[in-house]
């Protein structure tokens, strides 16, 4: 049985992202000796640099394999993340980013709870963005993730901490409440 250990590797560093594996945890996963994991990972680097036509590359940064983009290709990059569609968040990415600063730690399920729609999407692209991130894992059943925001969100926003954030009404009907109230003593003013 021939097994595509190069292809399986590389599905692994992509999966990893920036945080890399080490050999040994590629050894584990792929139920090899670590000699076998770092020789195969070395020849699929080999293989990156060979062909020009590939954008990424694989490096060793501390101790741990990588999946990056290739430096010649930086300019490029540069205009994707400088370009004013990169930095543009759709309406529901919006949303949810507001519910993860006001609530969290949050679980994907009691966003969906208060927004009343799926919620998969504009998570992956809060998180491709870096704005939110894993910050641990509910008690009970499935362990579900907890989202919270990060150093990228204050700084996106102008913000020292979230005590910067706008105080908003505790519910939505206090806040109908408050505008009744108010409205209602200006029209006993206007009687008087």
């Amino acid at each position: 049985m021939v097994t595509n250990w190069k292809g399986i590797i590389e599905s692994l560093l992509f999966a990893a992202g920036d945080e890399g594996l080490t050999v040994k945890q590629l050894a584990h996963v792929l139920n090899v000796e670590q000699f076998e994991a770092e020789q195969i990972t070395r020849e699929l680097m080999e293989d990156y640099g060979k062909d020009q036509d590939r954008g990424i590359s694989i490096v060793e940064i501390a101790g741990t394999f990588q999946l990056a983009t290739k430096k010649e290709h930086s300019v490029y990059l540069k205009k994707l993340v400088e370009s004013p569609h990169a930095s543009t968040l759709s309406q529901a990415a919006l949303e949810t980013l507001a519910i993860i600063a006001y609530k969290q730690p949050i679980t994907r399920a009691e966003i969906e709870e208060i927004r009343g729609v799926k919620t998969e999407r504009p998570l992956h692209t809060l998180s491709a963005k870096a704005l939110i991130k894993e910050v641990g894992r509910a008690e009970g059943a499935g362990r579900a993730i907890l989202y919270g925001t990060t150093k990228e969100f204050l700084d996106h926003f102008g913000l020292k901490d979230l005590e910067e954030l706008p105080v908003l009404a505790e519910k939505e009907e206090e806040f109908k409440q408050e505008e009744a109230d108010l409205f209602f003593e200006s029209f006993q003013q206007l009687e008087d």
